[in-house]
């Protein structure tokens, strides 16, 4: 019997023994290809030596030291990394946590800290987008636009504006990209009169959606309006890039693909290629001068923020990333993935196929034509995983894209040092795993 509480009480999970590149083993010896990243965080690929002895450097140094009291070589190695992945000199301050829930209500909190420190306490909410996902946590929940997860623990979490979410393929508005006129941007803007521009903080979004939705990719002009609407209302733009960020879509963050700058960026995931719990927020000197000046500091913190072997690990894999060119390979590798899962898209489940560098969806529909999303008992995604991950391939598998219960789709993002070959093999095993989803789904019927 095992003492562990697992995520799911009935399922069996095999014993993980080794990993490299894009390969994991189990216990009896299977490989399965990482497919998705675990849950999209491992970047630069399994076993690589360099982080690992990077980690044991710092423990033969020092192993701990709270934040509260020093600083660490490490610390600053990052902190100087991750700035380095803005384009923006002026996203320059950086506050480290353990992982992306931590970062979003960190950075929420900064921005409420932020307008009470400019004399501006007025300004306390923070809307967010329907069909997004922010993180665990009561606050992360509540921003969160996922139904499902949501819902178990509703009377835990505060209510807060919420606008439409930019989901080309189920547009809220029945238009186009061609003649949309970016309406889901202007929900915002319709948001901040209705809510009051003077008690908004902050508008926080994923630049590209993942986890609720599969690889969301809004049309060109959404960011740039989102930015124009903050701008004009005063409100601070908070990038989820827990996802995203560290390369993940092709750059080193999504947002500068629209040549856009958020005030606060929230890393997590890649940011450590899962080596060892990391989050962070990447804060705009002003909002960090602001504090700094109002209050003298940040009322906030957790005891392993800027832990110095986690520190050391990311700044490793950001190293790493960097030597190696790994975004690039990124931008590169994925159009080729995307390229070979559009060649599914006349599968009777694939409704859509979309994606940004190695950060790929596929949308699964009952009806291709009507695009009517699979009723959620059915778990049509959750089957088409477990399908692959019978033949060796590990997906990330997700629902509640079309209206918070139903909607199911399957995310992948697969280590940047994977080849064409090994995504020849991706490929080919999702498409046969699809197969077998439309044979169970036959047979139910």
């Amino acid at each position: 019997m095992s003492n562990v509480f697992y995520l799911s009480a009935s399922k069996n999970y095999p014993e993980a023994v080794r990993a490299e590149g894009v390969w994991i083993w189990d216990g009896d010896g299977k490989r399965y290809m990482d497919g998705s990243g675990g849950a999209c965080v491992v970047s630069i690929g399994h076993g690589v030596a360099e982080v690992r002895a990077a980690a044991l450097a710092q423990m033969d140094a020092i192993s701990f030291a709270h934040r509260s009291q020093f600083t660490t070589a490490a610390c600053e190695e990052l902190s100087r990394r991750v700035a380095a992945l803005s384009p923006d000199p002026e996203l320059d301050r950086v506050h480290f946590v353990s992982g992306g829930s931590e970062a979003v209500e960190s950075a929420v909190k900064l921005a409420r800290h932020y307008w009470r420190a400019v004399g501006r306490p007025d300004r306390y909410k923070v809307i967010s987008r329907w069909t997004s996902y922010h993180g665990n946590t009561a606050g992360a929940l509540a921003l969160g636009g996922h139904t499902g997860r949501r819902s178990p623990y509703q009377p835990l979490i505060l209510h807060t504006p919420h606008v439409e979410p930019c989901y080309c393929y189920r547009c809220p508005y029945g238009r186009t990209p061609a003649d949309c006129g970016l309406l889901c941007a202007e929900a915002l803007d319709r948001a901040i009169s209705y809510e009051g521009p003077e008690s908004v903080a902050a508008f926080i979004a994923e630049p590209v959606v993942g986890a609720t939705a599969g690889a969301l990719v809004p049309p060109d002009g959404y960011w740039q309006r989102v930015r124009e609407i903050c701008d004009r209302h005063q409100i601070l733009l908070i990038a989820d890039e827990v996802m995203t960020g560290a390369g993940r879509t092709g750059k080193p963050l999504a947002l500068e693909h629209w040549g856009v700058h958020a005030d606060l960026v929230v890393l997590a995931k890649g940011l450590s290629s899962g080596y060892a719990p990391l989050g962070a927020v990447l804060v705009r000197r002003a909002i960090h001068d602001a504090v700094r000046d109002g209050s003298g500091g940040f009322t906030h913190g957790h005891t392993y923020g800027q832990h110095p072997v986690a520190a050391a690990v990311g700044a490793a894999v950001l190293r790493y990333l960097e030597e190696h060119a790994l975004v690039a390979r990124s931008a590169r590798l994925g159009a080729h993935l995307l390229e070979r899962l559009r060649e599914m898209a006349d599968h009777p489940l694939v409704g859509d196929v979309r994606g940004l560098g190695l950060f790929a969806g596929v949308e699964l529909v009952a009806d291709k034509d009507s695009r009517e999303p699979f009723e959620a008992r059915h778990k049509v995604a959750a089957k088409v995983a477990a399908a692959a991950f019978a033949r060796g391939l590990i997906t990330y598998p997700g629902d509640g894209g079309a209206d918070g219960i139903r909607g199911d789709h399957l995310l992948l993002c697969p280590p940047f040092c994977v080849t064409e070959e090994e995504i020849g093999f991706l490929v080919q095993t999702l498409g046969e795993a699809l197969d077998d989803g439309a044979a169970a789904l036959r047979r139910q019927r």
